[in-house]
C-alpha cells in the first residue's frame, strides 16, 4: 500500500502462482515442439510457433479472469496476481517476436524493425503483432504500485484498459497473418475460441452484475436522502451497491449484525469494487489486492495512507435511506446501529 514500495512484494503465494504459470509455459512450449518435431520444419520455427500459441492462450486467460471472479468469487485468487501472469505473458509474447524479427527480418539489407513494419503487403500483420507487444510492453513496465500511485488509480486504470485494444490487434495479427497458414499451429477454432470465452465471459458478468447487488436509484433534484432499499436484505459483512443519479457508486456494508456504513465504492489502489469484498476483522476489504479500510471514516489502519469517501446513513422503519453527497474522503461519521432485538434476520448470517 501507501507505506513504501519494494520491487516486488513477494511471498510463498507469489511464489507458489508464478512457478505454476512458468511452469504451465514450459510444458505448453515442451509439449508443442515435441509434437511439432516430426513436421518438416526448422527449431526455430517450432519455438516461434509454439511461443505465439502459448502466449495467445495466456492473454486469453488474463482477459478471462476478471469476469470469473465477477461470477464466481472462488476464482479471486487469481485476480490477485494477475499482473504476475501479465509481465510473464510480456516475456513470451518478446520471445516470439524476437525470434521473428531474427528469423524474417535480419538476413536482407533493410533495417530489421524497418523491415517489420514496411513489409506485408496489404496485410501488414507483423506491424499488427508488433504494436500489440508495445502495448503489452507498456501494460507489464508500469504493473508496479509505483506507478499505480504515481498515476493515480483512474488514469492507471485507464491504462491498462489497453489490454483490450492488444488482444484486438493479435486477434487481427493472427487473422492476417497464422490463419492464412494452415500448420501454423494456431488453429482458426482455437482464436474463435478465444474470442467467444473473452465475450461471452464479460456480458454474462455484466448482466450478472445489473441483476445482481447494485441498485439504480435515481436521486430526484432537491432530495436529500435517498432509498437504499431494506436494510435487513445486506449479509452480514457484505455490501450493497447502490448507484445514485449517474454518479460514483455507493457501497453500503452490513458488519458486526448490528452496523451500517456508506463508503465509496471505488478502492483507492486499482480503483476495484468494494462493495463486493466483505469486511474482515472490522475492516472493508478490497476483493482484488486486500486493500483495506475502516467503516467509520473511510481510512486505511496505519502506517497506510489511502482514504476514500464516506456517506451519511439514516434508517427509517425497515428501509435504509442515504445522503448521496460524498463526505471528504477520509471524514468520519456516525455509524448507524440498529438495535440489537430487530436485527436478526436471514441475512444477517455471516457469510463467510
Amino acid at each position: 500500500m501507501s507505506h513504501g514500495y519494494v520491487a516486488v512484494n513477494w511471498n510463498r503465494r507469489k511464489w507458489v502462482y508464478d512457478a505454476c504459470v512458468w511452469a504451465g509455459i514450459a510444458v505448453f512450449v515442451g509439449g508443442f515442439v515435441a509434437a511439432g518435431g516430426a513436421q518438416a520444419l526448422s527449431p526455430l520455427t517450432l519455438w516461434m510457433r509454439a511461443l505465439a500459441g502459448c502466449g495467445f492462450l495466456m492473454l486469453t486467460l488474463i482477459l478471462c479472469i476478471g469476469p470469473l471472479a465477477r461470477i464466481d468469487r472462488r476464482f479471486l485468487p487469481l485476480l490477485y496476481n494477475r499482473r504476475h501472469f501479465g509481465v510473464s505473458l510480456f516475456v513470451v509474447a518478446l520471445l516470439h517476436g524476437a525470434l521473428a524479427v531474427y528469423w524474417y527480418h535480419s538476413f536482407g539489407v533493410v533495417n530489421p524493425i524497418v523491415s517489420v513494419f514496411t513489409s506485408g503487403g496489404a496485410l501488414p500483420f507483423q506491424a499488427l503483432g508488433a504494436a500489440a507487444l508495445v502495448l503489452l510492453f507498456l501494460l507489464a513496465a508500469t504493473s508496479h504500485d509505483y506507478w499505480n500511485a504515481t498515476l493515480g488509480a483512474p488514469l492507471w486504470k485507464a491504462l491498462h484498459m489497453l489490454i483490450y485494444p492488444a488482444y484486438a490487434l493479435v486477434i487481427a495479427h493472427a487473422a492476417f497473418g497464422a490463419l492464412q497458414d494452415g500448420g501454423s499451429g494456431l488453429p482458426p477454432a482455437m482464436v474463435a475460441a478465444s474470442v467467444l470465452a473473452v465475450g461471452g465471459l464479460h456480458l454474462i458478468a455484466g448482466f450478472s452484475r445489473l441483476k445482481g447487488a447494485a441498485i439504480d436509484n435515481p436521486h430526484p433534484d432537491g432530495a436529500e436522502w435517498v432509498d437504499a432499499g431494506r436494510w435487513r436484505d445486506i449479509p452480514n459483512n457484505r455490501a450493497r451497491i447502490l448507484s445514485v443519479g449517474g454518479a460514483e457508486r455507493i457501497a453500503v456494508f452490513r458488519y458486526d449484525h448490528t452496523k451500517l456504513a456508506a463508503l465509496s465504492n471505488v478502492c483507492r489502489h486499482q480503483s476495484g469494487p468494494l462493495g463486493e469484498g466483505r469486511v474482515i476483522d472490522g475492516l472493508v476489504t478490497c476483493p482484488w489486492h486486500g486493500y483495506q479500510y475502516r467503516p467509520e471514516d473511510g481510512c486505511s489502519p496505519p502506517p497506510f495512507a489511502e482514504k476514500i469517501a464516506t456517506y451519511h446513513l439514516k434508517v427509517a422503519g425497515e428501509r435504509l435511506l442515504i445522503n448521496p453527497a460524498p463526505l471528504p474522503p477520509g471524514a468520519p461519521r456516525p455509524v448507524v446501529e440498529i438495535a440489537e432485538s430487530t436485527s436478526l434476520s436471514p441475512a444477517s448470517a455471516d457469510d463467510g
